[in-house]
């Protein structure tokens, strides 16, 4: 395995030198990787709208379930990348190297003990939905297929997602992007063989779906850690940083747990938000999902700048350059408004033909179910500035290690905002699944404007884990 090397000139890129071309240099990659994150998604989505309306339906119940248990270990992912990038920033190699050994290890018994409850609790967590009879009796046993497959390969999941995270925080956003191109071709080649069944190979519909992920994610996860272990990019973890080190797991469980909170907390709200929405018939149900779906593509360049900002944040106060590491938010923040301000007047005047694609089926409801989805769509571009700055300002947040900070604000967004007012809208006032489409706009705007006030008060900046004045470069 490749011993410690000197930080890469692109790492140290980031603490001095102008700060729009390296918040690109690092946004790009990440932006291509989500994408092809939601390619994923929508590739599922697509084949199975192909298939059937109720099998889409069954996927808008599952994928809250699944990260209602994944988010849990995803906290600690986040963890490694704060540390990396901090270690970095700080000249310590070696520093760099013990934490990204300490989180793999340590995620990786995370991971099979997740696979093993979601398969179990898969089916019980669905029958507790308040399901409509339609919905309950022809999408919630989909579901259930879907869930019990995916969990069996959470470990692979996982795998891959500490690859990415240890990599980003390391200053390398392009490796994990190459690796997922790979991958997310391989998921498209074997979503229709599973779902349709060619070749020999038996129709496992939904269940295909999530075969089709998993097998994917387990070519990531194996390419991922071959770059870790056996290449120079990144981290150079050995064999003596897997050891465990409990001082070093102490604080990726300290900067872990409030991530793991923001993130399963948020899953959760996704969980009531479901169960609410199984309440309405299987046309809004659908349409739910089809909107989320067109969400998560809209929310790229938002995700790709706030985990950009993540990185640039933490190297920059692992240098001692708490200026810089401000100034790297403002042109983080500058850049996802633009962004996300076309996209939100292409959503707003165009929103039938956004989610057409979605749903391509011959099969009765689907004019419905395109209708309440343009109508969703609509409502939602009003909040995609909001939900871009957003990210932005919580990326800092994590960057600098106080994720408490970001773990409140996201508990605002969600629990304080968008759960009660769905609850508001959508059943005491009675709007309906208009109501449903203008919780999602309010929670992420109130959150943003309230993250902002919070972010003007630099307090933010104190919260470093390692620091040049911390410990000696390597």
């Amino acid at each position: 395995m490749p011993g410690p090397s000197a930080p890469s000139d692109s790492s140290r890129s980031l603490t001095s030198g102008p700060l729009v071309r390296p918040t690109l240099r690092l946004a790009w990659p990440l932006v291509v990787v989500q994408l092809l994150q939601v390619v994923y998604n929508l590739v599922d989505t697509i084949w199975l709208g192909a298939y059937s309306p109720d099998a889409v339906g069954a996927l808008s119940l599952a994928f809250p379930m699944v990260f209602l248990l994944i988010s849990v270990g995803g906290g600690f992912t986040a963890a490694g990348s704060i540390l990396v990038a901090q270690h970095t920033g700080a000249d310590s190699e070696a520093g760099a190297s013990k934490a990204a050994g300490q989180t793999i290890w340590f995620v990786s018994v995370i991971a099979v003990g997740i696979g093993i409850l979601g398969f179990l609790l898969a089916k019980p967590l669905l029958s507790l939905l308040p399901a409509d009879p339609g919905t309950a009796a022809r999408v919630v046993p989909l579901a259930g297929e879907y869930m019990q497959t995916y969990f069996l390969g959470v470990p692979f999941v996982f795998g891959f997602f500490v690859f990415t995270s240890l990599l980003r925080g390391y200053g390398d956003t392009r490796t994990p992007m190459y690796v997922m191109l790979l991958t997310a071709g391989l998921n498209v080649a074997l979503d229709p063989l599973f779902i349709f069944g060619y070749a020999g190979v038996p129709e496992l519909g939904v269940q295909g779906a999530a075969l089709a992920t998993v097998l994917s994610r387990v070519v990531a996860a194996a390419v991922g850690f071959y770059v870790l272990f056996y290449t120079a990019r990144g981290p150079a973890v050995g064999a003596a940083d897997l050891r465990p080190d409990f001082e070093v797991v102490r604080d990726i469980v300290r900067l872990g747990v409030p991530s793991a909170i923001e993130q399963s907390t948020s899953s959760l709200a996704m969980v009531v938000l479901t169960a609410m929405i199984a309440a309405f018939p299987p046309a809004v149900v659908t349409a739910y999902g089809i909107g989320n779906r067109l969400s998560s593509l809209v929310f790229l360049p938002a995700l790709g700048l706030g985990q950009a900002t993540n990185t640039m944040v933490g190297q920059n106060l692992g240098a001692n350059e708490p200026g810089r590491a401000e100034q790297a938010v403002h042109v983080a923040g500058g850049l996802v408004v633009g962004s996300m301000a076309v996209v939100a007047a292409l959503a707003f005047c165009f929103p039938e033909a956004a989610v057409a694609p979605f749903l391509t089926a011959d099969a009765p409801g689907v004019a419905a179910t395109l209708a309440h989805a343009s109508e969703y769509v609509r409502v939602m571009s009003l909040m995609f500035v909001f939900m871009g700055l957003l990210q932005v300002i919580l990326g800092a947040f994590r960057g600098a290690g106080d994720t408490r900070t970001s773990m409140v604000f996201s508990l605002v967004t969600l629990w304080v905002v968008r759960v009660p007012a769905t609850y508001v809208l959508a059943f005491a006032l009675g709007w309906g699944s208009t109501g449903l489409w203008w919780a999602v706009a309010l929670g992420d705007i109130v959150g943003c404007l309230a993250a902002g006030l919070w972010f003007t008060r630099g307090t933010w900046k104190e919260h470093v884990v390692a620091s040049r004045d911390a410990e000696p470069a390597d």
